[in-house]
């Protein structure tokens, strides 16, 4: 889809490209120093029980209750499927124009498949699809993908938040942060509406950009609803989560998990392999039971994106269908 806004003069490329390598590189370094971390831990825990590091960890994992866990992360993933699609029939609703939900839901399953290698290509491929299939304007609802990956991040921030206030005996000190964390975020964002709505700055025209256009629609309410309408996926994630903790011979109460996981959440968005920067989270959170944790935090965030994928495969004949089928 051709415009100007996607034309960039030939000197300009060189930038983004050294910007590119420079942020995998950076995430690079992140994984190796994560996975340095969980070895060193790992390998130190198997030392105080007596054993290798292969046997120690073979005993964490035989020691898990694998059925119960598998039936409660298939009915958790097939709930934040059906969250995640109303989610982005909701926004595209607000912003350019219905869709059935119904019919989202294979093109939500279908970017799913893509997820596994990148969530921010998985919603462009979604906007692709809709333009495509539906005739929805590409460049609109690629905004409403932007405006989404925008509100995740105050999404999970005021569940950071909310359970500090609640749990902060519970958390480690560091969390302490999160409360001026949140002040500056919503002074942020305050500006950032001002900005959009054209009373501040009102001769930048930067706004105007089509990939901007969700947030030249958005008021404080679409901010509140997404909140409201994604804080379901939270809420299971805790019970989920606690649950599958206790099947892996970890105990966390609820109060606890409600101040841990969207912290946890922002690191699983960090694009290192097989969640690494996540996992080494879950096992600094619980130190007393590191090989625990380690086999914990590998499991449940790839499982959850692997399960995922396996939905937007039920869905894949039906999607080439509508996308390739004749005019």
């Amino acid at each position: 889809m051709n415009s100007p806004e996607s034309s960039v003069a030939p000197e300009a490329m060189p930038p983004p490209r050294k910007r590119g390598l420079a942020a995998r590189l950076v995430f690079l370094l992140i994984a190796l120093a994560c996975f340095g971390y969980l070895y060193l831990r790992l390998n130190g825990a198997a030392a105080r029980e007596g054993m290798a590091l292969s046997a120690y960890m073979s005993a964490v994992f035989a020691s898990v209750q694998w059925l119960p866990w598998l039936l409660l992360m298939v009915l958790y993933s097939t709930l934040y499927f059906l969250i995640d699609t109303l989610v982005i029939s909701r926004a595209l609703a607000w912003f350019v124009r219905p869709v059935p939900y119904r019919d989202l839901l294979p093109i939500r399953g279908s970017a799913y498949i893509i997820s596994l290698l990148n969530e921010q290509v998985g919603k462009g491929a979604m906007a692709w699809y809709l333009n495509r299939r539906d005739g929805v304007p590409g460049w609109e609802t690629g905004s409403v993908m932007l405006f989404m990956m925008f509100c995740e991040l105050f999404y999970l921030l005021f569940w950071a938040t909310l359970g500090y206030v609640f749990t902060a005996e519970l958390l480690p000190p560091a969390f302490a942060l999160i409360p001026y964390i949140a002040l500056g975020a919503l002074v942020f964002l305050t500006l950032w509406i001002l900005y959009f709505q054209g009373r501040l700055l009102p001769a930048n025209t930067l706004r105007d950009k089509r990939l901007l256009h969700a947030f030249r629609q958005a008021r404080l309410r679409h901010y509140v609803m997404f909140v409201l309408l994604r804080s379901p996926a939270l809420l299971i994630a805790v019970v989920v989560y606690a649950s599958a903790l206790h099947l892996f011979g970890v105990e966390a109460s609820f109060a606890q998990l409600l101040g841990l996981l969207p912290v946890i959440f922002f690191a699983a968005a960090v694009p290192t392999p097989m969640r690494a920067a996540a996992i080494t989270l879950w096992v600094l959170l619980f130190p007393e039971n590191e090989g625990q944790m380690a086999a914990f935090g590998f499991v449940q965030h790839n499982f959850f994106i692997l399960f995922n994928a396996l939905i937007g495969l039920l869905f894949l004949r039906r999607a080439q269908r509508e996308l390739f089928r004749s005019p």
